[in-house]
């Protein structure tokens, strides 16, 4: 097996480590999926961003280096489920994220 090559974060697309995708059934039906944005962006570091959703249901995608923090945050909002962390180094490496 090939050690994993190591990629400069500063210089190319993988600054934020980890694609981070999960669903949220939240509580606070009056909590929206900007709000929502507005702290994921204003409290935790990445990029690509995306949070979208209806009056239940609010998906967030988010690419960063600390995954467990959103997922945490996420979880005082409501139940989270079908949680995905995937590395993208190794996907870019031919690996398994």
């Amino acid at each position: 097996m090939e050690p994993i090559q190591s990629i400069d974060a500063e210089d190319d697309q993988f600054a934020y480590r980890y694609d981070t995708q999960l669903l949220i059934d939240r509580r606070d039906k009056d909590l929206d999926e900007d709000e929502i944005s507005d702290y994921i962006t204003s409290h935790f570091e990445g990029n690509s961003l995306i949070a979208a959703g209806d009056e239940d249901l609010i998906k967030i995608h988010f690419h960063t280096n600390e995954p467990w923090k959103v997922l945490e945050y996420c979880n005082t909002i409501g139940e989270i489920y079908d949680i995905v962390v995937e590395d993208m180094i190794r996907q870019s490496n031919g690996l398994q994220g």
